[in-house]
């Protein structure tokens, strides 16, 4: 039988996710907590962290790390009412040390709190009608779903079943209540997690689901991606797709990039089942040795998915029908007014990086703050790190545009498509495992590349552009037409050629190289997409049509596309 890993240890013997966090968070004299109480600490939704170009300095003046903690609030489907903003705003300001951040999981994160504010953070959420609870950790995370809800009655549907997956498939300890809000201690045996177990899942499991033709919140990347159909106006069912995933290692050929393959249809009274048992079934079968090896995409290419799949319906008791005709036209956000079926408008702005902060002319904090004080609709976050202000009445389009264009939040109008396609994750100086720079980096790399799509005429065109510090994929790179993965302060890995619609991963173009190396390559690259392009011809399509891609690696699990 395979040696546990230590941290499966440490999860069986938390006593459902206690451990000794409250021990932890009482010790005045470290701003830290114990090595394992971390590793629990996620599933509550927050990592410790430091500012690692501080380490070096603060360890000559004899001090530990500068420790904070980030903290990630779980948001199904990304929606946010102006009320909650508004809280969410007061703790960036309060406790926070860089604003608020959307992430491409479509929720927020705040950086740099200290380990004393925690708790009075975490239970101000949980007023706030949110939580944070399965943020992070071997569990379900954040579900995430289409969120322009301009197809307004599947979009309806569909977010009420991201926001009841959310809700029926976490967990249920009640170690939440009693380390945050203050609720009744246990005593005696923990009670039980009828779907998790008590050591959980072998790793993070994700669920995305998108309405087609949008594939906005790239489904292909997700444990289990859910394709709404609607047939009618109305939502018939779900195309399941299982076995996405884009963490992998460098150095390591073992661990790769996956997109999900899809397998089935099922009805909507059906969806809830079968979401519980894919989970059930990584949950048993999962790797629990090697946690490089135990996402669900390992255990389909280990197992087989069609042994997968009969184990699936086994379980069910009924088999999955045929897949559903469906076809994605569309990745990224669309930016600037939409208007819904129901007559409500829609503003996608564009956050560089997700960032929400106040910086010279472009004051998007306070001006975010402005809007939450008057809008009368919600809120919806992008897995492309943007914001929706949704469900406005013709009648308030004025005053809301009249706040965006007065705090600099109006840049989508001007910008080029790259840098509206971009996106980065935070990387240094507080990630663990980031090796170069990504946020901080893509300001500088974004000029330079303009300048270059300039010169020959680009400057229209919607490449998408995701930059990463590590190889672990939170800004999915792999799903990039052009994506840098950290390798080294300032050397990346330079890929090229995934599609337009998030359909076709990318493949390794250059290893290791610097800068100067990534533009040299990417120059006369450029050249050939302006002169060589078709009409309508994404950039990643042509370097695989014109033979550029001819030599690198293969995509693993290609999803075919199943048309009407």
């Amino acid at each position: 039988m395979p040696t546990l890993s230590e941290l499966e240890h440490i999860k069986a013997a938390s006593r459902q996710l206690r451990g000794s966090i409250a021990e932890g968070l009482a010790d005045a004299v470290t701003g830290a907590i114990g090595a394992a109480d971390t590793k629990l600490l996620k599933f509550h939704g927050s990592y410790q962290q430091d500012d690692r170009e501080l380490r070096e300095e603060r360890r000559r003046q004899k001090l530990e790390p500068l420790y904070a903690f980030m903290l990630r609030a779980r948001l199904p489907g990304g929606v946010v009412t102006p009320a909650q903003w508004r809280v969410f705003d007061r703790l960036a300001s309060e406790y926070a040390s860089s604003g608020l951040r959307i992430t491409t999981r479509q929720t927020f994160q705040w950086h740099g709190i200290l380990k004393r504010d925690l708790k009075a953070t975490i239970a101000a959420i949980h007023h706030a009608m949110a939580s944070t609870i399965a943020a992070c950790g071997d569990v379900l995370r954040n579900v995430v779903s289409t969120p322009l809800p301009v197809q307004s009655a599947a979009h309806a549907e569909a977010y009420a079943w991201a926001a009841k997956l959310s809700e029926e498939l976490a967990p249920r300890t009640t170690a939440y209540h009693e380390l945050w809000l203050d609720g009744e201690k246990l005593a005696g045996e923990p009670e039980p997690e009828p779907l998790y177990g008590k050591a959980y899942l072998p790793r993070k499991f994700k669920i995305g689901l998108a309405i087609p033709p949008l594939n906005d919140i790239d489904v292909f990347a997700q444990d289990l991606g859910l394709i709404a159909i609607a047939e009618d106006g109305r939502l018939a069912g779900f195309n399941l797709a299982i076995g996405g995933g884009m963490g992998a290692t460098h150095g390591d050929p073992a661990t790769y990039p996956r997109l999900a393959e899809v397998i089935g249809f099922v009805t909507p009274d059906q969806l809830r089942d079968a979401a519980g048992q894919i989970i059930a079934i990584q949950r048993d079968w999962g790797d629990r040795s090697e946690r490089k090896h135990a996402r669900l995409k390992y255990t389909l290419d280990d197992r087989g998915t069609d042994v997968f799949k009969a184990e699936l319906e086994r379980r069910l008791g009924f088999a999955l029908q045929p897949v559903r005709p469906y076809r994605f036209d569309h990745n990224g956000d669309r930016y600037g007014w939409l208007q819904g079926e129901d007559g409500r408008w829609h503003l996608t702005l564009h956050i560089e990086s997700g960032r929400l902060q106040d910086r010279g002319e472009q004051r998007l904090l306070s001006g975010m703050r402005e809007l939450a004080g008057v809008h009368t609709g919600d809120f919806r976050l992008t897995c492309n790190q943007n914001v929706i202000i949704a469900n406005v009445e013709a009648g308030d389009r004025a005053r809301i545009d009249a706040i965006v264009a007065a705090h600099g939040m109006d840049g989508y109008r001007r910008q080029s498509a790259i840098r509206r396609h971009a996106i980065a994750c935070v990387a240094l100086p507080t990630c663990g495992l980031a090796m170069a720079e990504s946020e901080r980096y893509l300001p500088t790399l974004l000029e330079k590349l303009e300048a270059r799509l300039d010169r020959h005429g680009l400057c229209d065109a919607p490449i998408l552009l995701r930059l990463s510090g590590c190889p672990n994929g939170c800004s999915r790179p792999y799903l990039g037409e052009i994506a840098l993965v950290g390798r080294a302060p300032g050397r990346y890995d330079l890929r090229l050629g995934a599609d337009a619609v998030g359909q076709r991963l990318n493949r390794l173009y250059r290893e290791n190289v610097d800068e100067a190396a990534i533009l040299d390559a990417l120059e006369p690259l450029f050249a050939r997409y302006a002169a060589e392009r078709t009409a309508g011809e994404g950039f990643g399509d042509f370097l695989l049509r014109c033979g550029v891609l001819a030599g690198g690696s293969p995509a693993r699990h290609i999803p075919t596309e199943v048309s009407a």
